[in-house]
């Protein structure tokens, strides 16, 4: 059964775990689509007096395309031993693979947000995109531009309200 709890309760282990093998952000189209990708890039904080998690989606990505759809994303922090799905939908696109029915993920509709969370990540968090803004490679700084946009495909930064975070009684023990 999972309880909400505090917007930053997981704060030290979704910044732990950005820094490692990554999130699962889950996006749906308005047509129902489900799809999650992996991310390797994200803040949790609070600006206009509210608790936010800003995420980085490349607008060649599939679930940019879903995410201005819906206005709504989930990120999903995977259990202990989830590790090759993080691989897999770091890899693989979801415009061609339904990455929920290959990797034998539950699709679970969310408490706040008609996106769905991954049932078997012990913790999730439900957000509204508030604010975005593209990345202006001129007001980059030349090195991060150089090492994180070398073929261009600059980001788009969602600012996502966050609506709730739900867990699981026992998530810190099944988190890796």
């Amino acid at each position: 059964m999972r309880r909400k709890v505090d917007p930053f309760e997981y704060l030290i282990e979704t910044e732990r775990l950005l820094k490692g093998d990554g999130l699962f952000l889950v996006s749906a189209g308005k047509d129902g689509k489900v799809n999650t990708m992996t991310i390797g890039w994200g803040l949790i904080g609070t600006i206009w007096r509210k608790p936010f998690f800003l995420v980085a989606v490349r607008p060649s990505r599939f679930t940019h395309h879903l995410i201005e759809e819906s206005g709504e994303f989930t990120v999903c922090l995977p259990a202990r031993g989830m590790e090759q799905a993080l691989e897999f939908c770091g890899t693989r696109s979801g415009r061609d693979v339904d990455k929920f029915r290959a990797l034998n993920l539950t699709a679970v509709k969310g408490f706040e947000v008609a996106v769905p969370y991954i049932a078997e990540c012990p913790v999730h968090y439900e957000c509204r995109v508030a604010y975005k803004t593209d990345l202006k490679p001129e007001a980059l700084e030349e090195e991060l531009r150089r090492d994180c946009y070398p073929a261009g495909d600059y980001h788009t930064l969602y600012f996502g309200l966050i609506l709730g975070v739900y867990a699981e009684e026992d998530a810190r023990d099944r988190l890796p």
